[in-house]
């Protein structure tokens, strides 16, 4: 009996040692003038020496918040553990898309996501602090928003994902209170195109970016995302695509954030093919 208490004990003891650490912070954003909450998952490694990590932004979808991925997708620590990276889910408030809203003053995320939220980790955290060891990833909103956000800060993020992005907001002008941070689809027709990330393409520097895209073929965001993937094709932009069986569900964005780490653990072990910006 004793000896089988024993072995449960050093079991517990050696899970207890090799656990990512999950931190919760409350960064003042200036831009908004309040403060705003963000979740931080570190390898479990982190606590036993002084070793460097990169750093994967995880974006949320519309109406959910910061603790969705470590609530919903609770695999994400230990991919933390598995890849060997910190993780960062910011939090985009309730339907952001991750603007700095032309309409809507007072809605400044991609300011306090790159220019706030970023800073504060490179400064609280042992990250390696370049856009080579950086990317950022998300689902629905927060697809859209990281492929947004990493094409317009590529000195910041040399990789972007997107798991079921809404990569084309233009078919969705009734959707999602998106008119609030757009504005309106008629008198404000130029923020509609300039904000869609599959004509940013036609702007930005894309090759300056590993890109990776997914979605469900059943997925409401199915055509827009196939689009996006075909332009790439056209302009000749490296980048992986991924369509498989599921639809806008947790049980696939559960699925796919597994890949898309991967994908991101392999960008950063890869030799540096990227100016650092």
């Amino acid at each position: 009996m004793k000896k089988h208490f024993l072995t449960f004990l050093i079991f517990i003891i050696s899970v207890s040692l090799k656990a990512s650490t999950v931190d919760t912070l409350t960064v003042y954003s200036a831009s908004m003038q309040k403060e705003i909450k963000c979740v931080v998952i570190k390898p479990d490694s982190y606590a036993k020496g002084d070793q460097q990590y990169p750093v994967v932004y995880l974006l949320h979808g519309y109406s959910d918040n910061y603790a969705f991925w470590v609530k919903e997708v609770p695999e994400i620590k230990k991919y933390a553990d598995d890849f060997q990276m910190i993780l960062v889910c910011p939090d985009g408030g309730y339907n952001s898309w991750y603007y700095d809203s032309p309409v809507k003053k007072s809605s400044r995320f991609e300011t306090h996501i790159t220019r706030e939220i970023l800073p504060y980790v490179d400064t609280h955290y042992r990250t390696q602090p370049d856009r080579k060891h950086r990317g950022i990833t998300g689902l629905s909103m927060g697809g859209h928003g990281a492929l947004y956000l990493a094409l317009r800060h590529t000195d910041l993020f040399g990789a972007a994902g997107s798991t079921s992005g809404g990569v084309d907001i233009k078919p969705f002008k009734k959707h999602w209170e998106l008119t609030e941070q757009v504005g309106d689809s008629i008198q404000q027709k130029d923020n509609w195109e300039k904000m869609s990330v599959i004509n940013m393409i036609d702007e930005y520097p894309t090759r300056q970016l590993s890109l990776i895209i997914d979605c469900g073929t059943d997925d409401f965001f199915y055509t827009v995302n196939k689009n996006l993937h075909e332009k790439l094709l056209q302009q000749e932009v490296p980048h992986d695509y991924t369509e498989r069986p599921g639809g806008h569900t947790l049980e696939y964005w559960q699925n796919s954030i597994g890949y898309q780490l991967l994908f991101f653990f392999k960008f950063f072990e890869a030799p540096n093919t990227f100016d650092k910006g």
